[in-house]
């Protein structure tokens, strides 16, 4: 490719200045051009690339790269070995070619700077992406403000599918973004939770956003596409590999308030983006599953240490929400002995199971007088707890005894 420019002249950066435009200014067409050609010649999170592009600018590293001037040789780290490489990518780099792609899909390449950039993202430092591929109508920086990732085992059992779909569904309802990588299993799962309560979510994908992968998803890709977002670091076309499904993970992890792990053994990449959300000062979450499955081993390894424990949406929203956004209050059924005094519980209690006493065996059972014992059961007999035999008491029978009949609550 031509090194890019703007007026015909370089609108490269003297290293140490500013990486780009600052947020919320326009993002100039030479600029634009430069980041969506180097998406296709530096890998996503490369670091080295970062520094380069922090200290001179998109522009004046794509010049650097493609021009035999001696300049790209002063780069900190930069090889020769290392500089053919790129230069062999670039040759290839249409980034015309790959802004017009994306524009037929009704997409577009996002830039830092640009106003729909996500602000978050710059917590990467050096390994924040270049430049973000979107397919979807929504607005990608209001979408992250208020989003959770969802991840976990691409083979997870059927508990870990019904607890991502429920996550799913549950995030959505409250009003929250789902993010996840739309893999087989939790990711999946998480996805069409959100989809089927027509709620947002959002796909992360480790390819070109053009490519439906996995190839089983590609109606849901399509439809998340449709519904929410698809979005990406590498350009059109481009495809997975492993290292770039572990740097798609830093993305989901800098990009959303939190993430909440679905089952996943000890070296799943979903406890890579938690760890990393920690690193970023995320919340990282897990849902515990039984102790003898080795696909929750991972999530309760992360539970052991920084990783809070989580059942339901509300339970995470009540993490990485706003204040007042509070998980309703757990407590087991509620009986109406509950709501009895104390001496009228101990008097209750003083009851055998089977057969009638008298009020006087009653009192001593109960450690209280005869009177104060008398005056109890005639309380507990207005309540249905107790009836009369002949000159005994004794408990209502099972069938219509209040506190059964009622079980449950009051």
């Amino acid at each position: 490719m031509e090194p890019p420019t703007e007026g015909g002249r370089s609108t490269g950066q003297e290293p140490g200045a500013a990486a780009g435009p600052a947020p919320g200014a326009a993002v100039s067409g030479a600029e634009r051009l430069a980041r969506a050609a180097l998406t296709r010649i530096i890998e996503p999170g490369d670091e080295r690339g970062g520094r380069w592009l922090r200290a001179c600018g998109a522009v004046e590293l794509v010049r650097r790269i493609v021009t035999d001037d001696g300049a790209a040789e002063r780069l900190c780290g930069m090889t020769p070995k290392r500089l053919a490489g790129y230069r062999l990518r670039a040759e290839k780099a249409e980034p015309e070619r790959d802004l017009a792609a994306i524009a037929a899909l009704g997409g577009r390449f996002v830039c830092p700077g640009d106003r729909e950039w996500p602000s978050q993202l710059d917590d990467l430092g050096y390994a924040r992406p270049t430049g973000l591929w979107v397919r979807g109508a929504c607005d990608l920086r209001l979408w992250a403000l208020r989003s959770v990732a969802v991840v976990g085992a691409r083979a997870c059992t059927p508990y870990g599918s019904h607890m991502a779909g429920s996550l799913g569904a549950g995030l959505a309802e409250l009003g929250w973004v789902v993010v996840s990588g739309a893999a087989f299993g939790v990711d999946g799962a998480a996805h069409r939770g959100a989809l089927a309560v027509g709620g947002a979510t959002m796909a992360v994908l480790a390819c070109g956003v053009d490519v439906p992968y996995p190839r089983g998803h590609a109606e849901l890709i399509g439809r998340i596409a449709e519904q929410g977002l698809v979005i990406g670091e590498l350009p059109p076309s481009d495809h997975p590999t492993r290292g770039r499904f572990i740097q798609r993970n830093r993305v989901i992890a800098a990009l959303t308030r939190g993430t909440v792990v679905v089952e996943a053994e000890y070296r799943s990449g979903s406890l890579v983006t938690a760890r990393c959300a920690q690193r970023l000062g995320r919340l990282s979450m897990g849902v515990p599953g039984p102790a003898t499955s080795g696909l929750s081993a991972g999530v309760h390894e992360l539970l052991r240490g920084e990783g809070i424990l989580v059942t339901d949406a509300s339970e995470v929203v009540e993490l990485v929400g706003d204040m007042g956004e509070l998980a309703p209050v757990r407590h087991g059924p509620v009986h109406p002995r509950d709501a009895l005094d104390p001496l009228s519980a101990r008097v209750l209690e003083a009851l055998p199971g089977q057969g009638a006493v008298s009020g006087r065996d009653v009192a001593r059972s109960a450690g209280t007088s005869a009177d104060e014992a008398l005056g109890r059961l005639y309380e507990l007999h207005s309540l249905g707890f107790v009836e009369r035999e002949g000159e005994g008491w004794r408990l209502t029978p099972w069938p219509t005894r209040r506190d059964d009949v009622r079980r449950g609550g009051t």
